[in-house]
């Protein structure tokens, strides 16, 4: 992996927060009517936490982490079609953010141990059982995202919090950025999108690996934090019940879905499956 060079930005604090009420709904999205929302169901519905949510590539399962009387993290999925939720992990240790990668055939996860070590894990997913990887070399980490299959980027817990990239290949771990936001996502092949915070704003930086360098794509009077990268929509954000999209050429933010007649009341959370065909967003309650 190259260099990367970014600038630091000094920011103000962030604020720890205790697990939400939360719960997932799942909205079937109108192929025909881009923005329309057929339905939209609560699939959990229950006192608790219900999040981090993605889509197993063939778009059959919801992956999601959830927590219960126990207090232990562990990861869950939910068969699109036909609502019936099972658990995927059982352990005494705590699974959050889980992903199937893009590479290989893993679930990735963020993985918590018993003294508090925080790092990311690959699971098989015919088992479901940790498999010998490099990634776990490194400590500290809040949220990750991969770049490829031996480059991923990582938000680290330290003061203040900064967004690093770790190379598995050659344990190279290198720091980007302080102040991001807890979500980065890649764009396409040659580059990848991160955000950063002060006390009531954010701006969504877009790096160009060819070129080495970081540029302003947009920015947003709101800190929350979740975003993702659309292959249609471009760059999207929650707002209250709704999901924002970026127009670059007005430089202005648009509502694309509106989940507020369905019940939702603030998205926290979302993501769309590989064909665009259904949503999920994590409501806090």
């Amino acid at each position: 992996m190259r260099t990367f060079i970014f600038i630091t930005f000094f920011i103000s604090g962030f604020v720890k927060a205790q697990l939400p009420e939360t719960d997932l709904w799942l909205a079937e999205l109108d192929a025909k009517l881009p923005g329309k929302i057929k339905t939209a169901v609560n699939i959990t519905n229950r006192p608790g936490y219900d999040n981090q949510p993605s889509f197993s590539k063939n778009g059959k399962l919801i992956y999601f982490t959830s927590v219960h009387e126990d207090k232990q993290a562990d990861v869950y999925a939910c068969s699109v079609g036909s609502k019936k939720i099972m658990q995927i992990t059982k352990t005494k240790e705590s699974e959050y953010s889980p992903n199937e990668t893009a590479f290989g055939n893993y679930l990735s996860v963020l993985h918590v141990t018993l003294d508090s070590i925080q790092t990311v894990k690959l699971l098989d997913l015919k088992t479901f059982s940790i498999t010998n990887s490099n990634f776990s070399s490194f400590d500290s980490a809040g949220y990750y995202h991969f770049l490829n299959a031996d480059t991923l980027l990582y938000y680290k817990l330290t003061d203040p919090h900064t967004l690093r990239y770790f190379v598995s290949s050659t344990n190279a771990d290198g720091f980007l950025s302080e102040h991001p936001s807890r979500t980065f996502r890649t764009v396409n092949r040659y580059s990848f999108i991160f955000g950063v915070k002060d006390s009531s704003s954010t701006r969504y930086f877009l790096y160009d690996v060819r070129l080495q360098k970081a540029k302003l794509y947009a920015s947003i009077n709101s800190v929350n934090e979740d975003m993702v990268w659309h292959p249609i929509h471009g760059l999207l954000v929650s707002n209250q019940a709704t999901i924002l999209n970026y127009d670059t050429a007005q430089q202005k933010w648009n509502v694309v879905y509106d989940l507020s007649s369905f019940g939702v009341k603030k998205i926290t959370r979302f993501c769309f499956d590989q064909k665009n065909k259904f949503l999920v967003v994590v409501n806090n309650l």
